[in-house]
C-alpha cells in the first residue's frame, strides 16, 4: 500500500514547481519508494482502518488543528484514538481531530503565535517548510493565506500523521515530501521558506541556509528558528559532547553571531523577532509522547543550566530577504 504522493504532483501541474518534477521523482524513488521503514505495514494498516471523508467543517486557524467529526458519521472513538497513537510519538501540535484531542509533545500553536506577526503575509504565497515533521505548520500556513505549503521531512512516522488529517478533509494545497533538505532542486520559486528547529542539526551551518536561499526567489523570505546562547558578535558554543541529551548538536550561536552570518551570506533587512526560553509547559512528556522531554534535559537542581551545564534552551526567530 504506502501513502500515494502523487497528489502533489497534480498539484502543481503547470505551476512554477512542474519543471522539478522529473528530478523529485527521481529522489523519491531512491529515498521513500526503494527504502522500506520496519513499520510500514503497521501503519500501513492503522490509516486504512481510520474514515476516509471529506468534512465539512475544520479550522486551521486556532490553536489546534481541528476537524469536525460530522454527525452523521458513526465512528468508535476509542478505537479511532487507539489507531491515531499507532502513529506515536506525536510531538507537533495541538490537534483536535473527530473530536480526539491529540496534546503532542510541543505547543507548536505558542511557536507559531511567536512567529506570525513578524512575516510578510502569507496571502496567496508559496511556501517550503523544512523539517515540518508531522505538518501541524502547514495547516496554520493554509490558515494564514498560503496557495502552497510544501513540507519536507524525511521521518516516515510524521508522514502518517500528517495523512491522519489529510483523509478527513477535502483537497487543500498542503503536501509533505519524505525527503531531507539535501534531496532537493534549488527551486528559486518560493515565496518564503521555513526552517524551524533544524539548523543546530546541521554540522555545516552556512552550507545549510545557502541551501534555504537557493530555494526562495529574489526578494523571497527566510524565517529561521533555531537554538542560540546568550553572547555577543563572536559566542559561539560547539558542544563537545551532548547538548540537552542530543548528540546531534553542532552550532549554537548568539543573535548577534547568526544575524552576522546571515549578512555575510547576502541576506538583506536581517533581523531577530523573537527570543524565548523553552519551557516545560512548552516542551513536555504527554499522553501522545511518553518519551523524555525538556524535564529530563535541565540540570536538575538548576533550570537555567542543560542536563551537561551547557545554557538551557533559549530559541530565537531571525527573519531575513533574499536579494
Amino acid at each position: 500500500m504506502g501513502i500515494n504522493l502523487e497528489v502533489f504532483f497534480e498539484f502543481t501541474k503547470n505551476s512554477n514547481l512542474e519543471q522539478f518534477h522529473p528530478q523529485l521523482r527521481h529522489v523519491l524513488q531512491q529515498h521513500y519508494e526503494f527504502k522500506n521503514h520496519g513499520r510500514s505495514l503497521e501503519w500501513d494498516r492503522a490509516l486504512e482502518s481510520m474514515p476516509q471523508i471529506e468534512c465539512a467543517k475544520y479550522s486551521f486557524t486556532d490553536d489546534s488543528v481541528c476537524i469536525v467529526k460530522p454527525e452523521h458519521l458513526a465512528l468508535d472513538l476509542l478505537e479511532y484514538k487507539q489507531h491515531l497513537k499507532a502513529f506515536m510519538p506525536w510531538r507537533k501540535g495541538p490537534w483536535n481531530l473527530l473530536g480526539v484531542e491529540i496534546e503532542t509533545e510541543w505547543h507548536s500553536d505558542w511557536k507559531w503565535q511567536r512567529i506570525e506577526p513578524h512575516i510578510s503575509p502569507l496571502e496567496g504565497r508559496q511556501v517550503l517548510d523544512i523539517g515540518t515533521g508531522n505538518g501541524y505548520f502547514l495547516f496554520r500556513m493554509l490558515g494564514a493565506g498560503a496557495s502552497l505549503a510544501l513540507g519536507i521531512d524525511p521521518t516516515r512516522v510524521f508522514l502518517y500523521q500528517f495523512h491522519a488529517a489529510q483523509r478527513l478533509l477535502p483537497a487543500n494545497g498542503a503536501y509533505i515530501l519524505p525527503l531531507r533538505s539535501e534531496h532537493l532542486p534549488a527551486f528559486g520559486c518560493f515565496d518564503t521558506v521555513f526552517c524551524l528547529g533544524v539548523l543546530y542539526h546541521r554540522r555545516s551551518p552556512i552550507d545549510h541556509i545557502q541551501e534555504l536561499m537557493s530555494y526562495l526567489r529574489p526578494g523571497g523570505e527566510l524565517v529561521l528558528e533555531t537554538l542560540v546562547v546568550p553572547g555577543d558578535i563572536n559566542t559561539i558554543l560547539v558542544p563537545p559532547e551532548r547538548y540537552a541529551k542530543m548528540a546531534n548538536v553542532w552550532f549554537l550561536p548568539s543573535t548577534e553571531a547568526l544575524e552576522n552570518m546571515l549578512r555575510k551570506i547576502g541576506l538583506e533587512n536581517v533581523r531577530t523577532v523573537d527570543v524565548s526560553q523553552t519551557t516545560t509547559a512548552e516542551q513536555r512528556a504527554t499522553e501522545w509522547m511518553t518519551f523524555h522531554s525538556l524535564a529530563d534535559f535541565l540540570a536538575p537542581n538548576d533550570t537555567t543550566r542543560s542536563i551537561e551545564g551547557h545554557p538551557a534552551p533559549l530559541r530565537a526567530t531571525l527573519v531575513a530577504t533574499k536579494r
